[in-house]
């Protein structure tokens, strides 16, 4: 898939609602940009953690999603867990996420947040089941 192709299939999904925009995907790493506004800061003005985490999972479990074979296996988030370094209150945030392992039935990516002038933001990891899919599920 193309970066416009994946872009296009979160359409109308909670991905698209926070503006989360993915600008690079290879084997091993996935960056993709959020915006730092109403949908994503908490009433104080700043950064949400819960969309900061959201944004993790999103380009953990696209990750994982992009590297197996779809029409046998599914990606399911196990475990997302994020520190927050610092706040930001405006602008975009870029999440990369780096693959730390890749087996055969779990996932393991590294994720930094970063602000649009490289400040570290959050950090997290995420864990993803890789499942085969039952035979209905192959269709």
């Amino acid at each position: 898939m193309t970066i416009e192709e994946i872009n296009q299939f979160c359409h109308n999904s909670l991905i698209s609602q926070l503006g989360i925009e993915f600008v690079e995907v290879t084997a091993n790493k996935v960056v993709a940009t959020m915006p730092v506004n109403h949908k994503t800061i908490q009433p104080m003005g700043y950064l949400h953690g819960g969309a900061s985490l959201a944004l993790a999972e999103t380009v953990g479990s696209a990750g994982s999603l992009f590297s197996i074979d779809t029409s046998r296996y599914l990606a399911f988030g196990m475990n997302v867990s994020g520190h927050h370094i610092a706040s930001v209150s405006s602008g975009f945030v870029t999440a990369t996420a780096s693959l730390i392992h890749g087996g055969n039935t779990s996932h393991v990516w590294d994720v930094t947040i970063h602000d649009q002038n490289g400040k570290l933001i959050s950090v997290a990891r995420v864990t993803n089941a890789i499942v085969e899919k039952k035979e209905e599920e192959k269709k």
